[in-house]
């Protein structure tokens, strides 16, 4: 096998939205905010870790993002209080189009339609 880990995943949102997408990242979500390098600092957005992978908030012109099936899937040990945590910021939870038997999950989009998958890790 060639391929090792996941370095990083990077999800995009029109500068309209970027104020949106780094409350939702930061603050929602609880990731940690890391330093960018100089060369990509003027270019907005944000770097964000969680445990070895990293979070690339990217801002471009014109993204289409709401209607993309690819996704991040985050795992949580308590996937019931994480929902609850996440509709209390009014985050509309989506069900899984095609469940899985034995995986508890739920999908929901950003500010920027980023899909992102919440499963449980008791499972996983």
């Amino acid at each position: 096998m060639w391929l090792d880990a996941i370095a990083h995943i990077q999800v995009t949102s029109s500068p309209e939205e970027e104020d949106a997408m780094l409350f939702f990242y930061s603050k929602v979500l609880g990731l940690t905010e890391i330093d960018k390098p100089e060369a990509n600092k003027a270019n907005g957005g944000a770097w964000y870790v969680l445990g070895d992978i990293q979070v690339h908030l990217s801002i471009e012109k014109n993204p289409i993002n709401a209607t993309s099936r690819r996704h991040i899937c985050y795992l949580v040990r308590d996937l019931e209080a994480f929902k609850q945590h996440l509709q209390e910021y009014g985050v509309e939870i989506l069900g899984a189009r095609q469940p899985l038997p034995g995986i508890n999950r739920f999908f929901l989009r950003d500010p920027a339609g980023n899909r992102i998958e919440i499963a449980s890790s008791e499972v996983c």
